[in-house]
């Protein structure tokens, strides 16, 4: 087949375009190239040779979309990254839920952009440490992409890809296998790990916490307010949203409030 190295201006503005109203990801002339690469990789996996053809071919299939747009996502993770939110939610998030709960019971989390699972991971095997029954989690773990979901479910981890798991933890809630460690089967019990285009309503409500971190800067500022509406939609009339360090809510149009704790800055639903 022809090798396609590029994209024509007018066939980047439909690519472009298609991708933002399937997904709300925004594709610049800064990141033009990123597009371009994992285009041509895909059309070599099905053996297409012209990029019209496969833009009409994803319009067609919502199967192959969905392949599409899993591959021209960028999933960057590790198991307790971000350290400090991590500390506030064990400090001070969670012991508010529980004053404002009152009632013992669930405390409901999103995971959104979950990507190959360490996030939601390392929230189930905090929640473990710091809660007692009656008190129990219940985490849903969100991604748009199969491929990256399909590692989460299947909780096995290289031995590179452990970093950053204290000792206790590690011991506790993984068993070594050949090559390196798989999250204990109570662990991935708690967690349900499910496709989910961010673009559309989840269909969850009164959730108590979602970490959606480094995601909304992938979208533009009218696609990062209409998730951030949706999540508003999602939660709980007192709840707590974690998105990435280097985001931001400042200047949205969001009735979230910033909240600065101790450990790390954070948004609250407080109505």
């Amino acid at each position: 087949m022809a090798d396609v190295t590029f994209l024509g201006d007018a066939d980047f503005e439909l690519y472009r375009d298609l991708i933002y109203t399937e997904s709300g990801i925004t594709f610049t002339p800064t990141n033009r190239s990123i597009l371009e690469s994992r285009l041509k990789e895909r059309l070599r996996e099905k053996n297409i040779d012209s990029v019209k053809t496969y833009y009409d071919s994803i319009k067609k299939d919502k199967e192959e979309m969905k392949g599409f747009l899993d591959s021209i996502t960028t999933n960057l993770t590790r198991f307790f990254r971000n350290q400090a939110h991590f500390d506030a939610l064990e400090k001070y998030v969670i012991p508010e839920i529980k004053k404002i709960k009152k009632t013992p019971g669930a405390i409901r989390i999103w995971s959104a952009g979950c990507s190959t699972g360490e996030e939601p991971y390392t929230i189930a095997m905090l929640l473990s440490e710091v809660l007692s029954p009656p008190w129990h989690f219940e985490i849903l773990a969100s991604d748009i992409s199969l491929k990256c979901l399909m590692t989460a479910k299947e909780g096995f981890y290289a031995d590179n890809r452990i970093v950053g798991i204290p000792d206790n933890y590690l011991a506790k809630y993984f068993n070594k296998v050949d090559g390196g460690y798989k999250i204990h089967p109570d662990i991935q019990a708690k967690i349900k790990f499910d496709y989910h285009n961010l673009k559309n309503d989840s269909g969850q409500r009164n959730l108590d916490v979602i970490f959606c971190r480094n995601v909304i800067i992938y979208f533009d500022d009218a696609a990062q307010t209409a998730v951030m509406n949706r999540f508003w939609d999602s939660m709980a009339a007192k709840s707590f949203l974690f998105i990435g360090h280097s985001e931001s809510l400042f200047g949205m149009d969001t009735k979230f409030e910033f909240l600065k704790t101790e450990w790390a800055t954070l948004y609250q639903k407080n109505t």
